[in-house]
């Protein structure tokens, strides 16, 4: 089988981690989980010259100085400038016009943590088999939880490799997730697909037109700068954004899910963040100068000044700077509500 093109998005502010994700330097380029950044991490997960050709990042011009510098030791690795972000639809269109028509293109955030590579790996070829048959491909994460941060994708018929579609379902309540996870059928959606580079653009022309021609002038009328492609901004402004969920996926009558559980987490809050990380026997998961007494599931992290913190459980501490965060591990979700966290 060909080379899997991973196409890689990094944009957003990672705003619910404040204030160690900041608009100076949000989430995807710190070590939020080991030494090597999300960012870095994700580069690494599609490093394997066997199954994976060089990847394409999509970024904004603001991310660009801590693209280009944690890029470096990714070989013939491009990267497409967005003149402004548009959403997925657009940023993985933009990729797609780039790429040959047959091209099998794997989208993949930049900013999720992924414990098990070769689970992710072997999902990555499912998915590229199915993609090559012009399915439009959802990884279905394995729930081990009744979340309610995430969209979830029913099963419907199998496929060789995957299932297809049933449905895809919005964020749920409690009670609706907690079915979900005893159904057995339903699976997170993670945000991570798989597409012809040609039938990408054929879905996108087929239900939102406007998209595919705007990102098809930009691309047309766009211009190289070294390993960069900057693309037409009057042409991309031209664009009215939407999310590939709702521009694509919701919409093919060729949607496809390959499940797979690989310890997944999008890193989306410090509750997350917390239980990504290896903690001690009381669950507590600390760096820097801290020192807990009677306490259980604890995050609480320092880059400089000590943290001490008695009998409590379920709280994140965070000292970023001349920056202090104190939530409990139910309020995370609220963090990027914060004026300091909008503002920084």
């Amino acid at each position: 089988m060909s080379l899997i093109h991973p196409v890689i998005l990094c944009g957003g502010s990672g705003t619910r981690l404040w204030p160690k994700s900041r608009k100076t330097k949000p989430k995807p380029f710190l070590p939020l989980v080991g030494e090597r950044t999300l960012f870095e991490a994700t580069l690494d997960r599609c490093a394997d010259d066997a199954q994976f050709a060089a990847p394409i990042v999509v970024t904004g011009a603001a991310h660009l100085p801590h693209v280009s510098e944690q890029i470096a030791g990714s070989a013939n690795a491009s990267i497409i400038v967005e003149p402004e972000a548009k959403n997925t639809a657009a940023a993985i269109a933009l990729a797609a016009a780039r790429l040959p028509q047959e091209a099998v293109m794997l989208v993949c955030p930049s900013d999720h943590h992924i414990a098990d590579v070769a689970a992710f790996r072997e999902a990555a070829g499912k998915a590229a088999a199915l993609a090559a048959q012009d399915w439009m491909v959802s990884f279905g994460i394995t729930p081990d939880a009744p979340e309610t941060g995430f969209g979830y994708i029913r099963r419907g018929d199998a496929l060789e490799g995957g299932f297809k579609v049933d449905r895809f379902v919005e964020k749920p309540d409690l009670e609706r997730a907690k079915a979900f996870l005893a159904d057995g059928g339903y699976s997170w959606n993670g945000g991570i697909f798989a597409f012809r580079a040609g039938a990408f653009m054929d879905e996108l022309r087929s239900h939102r037109p406007d998209i595919a021609e705007a990102v098809e002038a930009a691309v047309t009328k766009g211009r190289e700068e070294g390993a960069s492609f900057h693309p037409d901004a009057a042409s991309f402004a031209m664009i009215d954004g939407e999310s590939v969920d709702y521009a694509v996926m919701e919409k093919t009558a060729r949607a496809a899910m390959v499940p797979v559980a690989m310890g997944w987490s999008d890193i989306g809050n410090f509750h997350a963040l917390r239980d990504a990380r290896t903690g001690d026997g009381e669950g507590n998961r600390v760096a820097g100068r801290v020192e807990l007494v009677d306490c259980r599931n604890v995050l609480a992290e320092s880059d400089g000044p000590r943290i001490s913190v008695i009998g409590l459980e379920d709280v994140a501490v965070i000292v970023d700077g001349d920056e202090v965060l104190v939530t409990t591990m139910e309020g995370a979700q609220k963090v990027g509500k914060l004026g300091g966290a909008s503002n920084q």
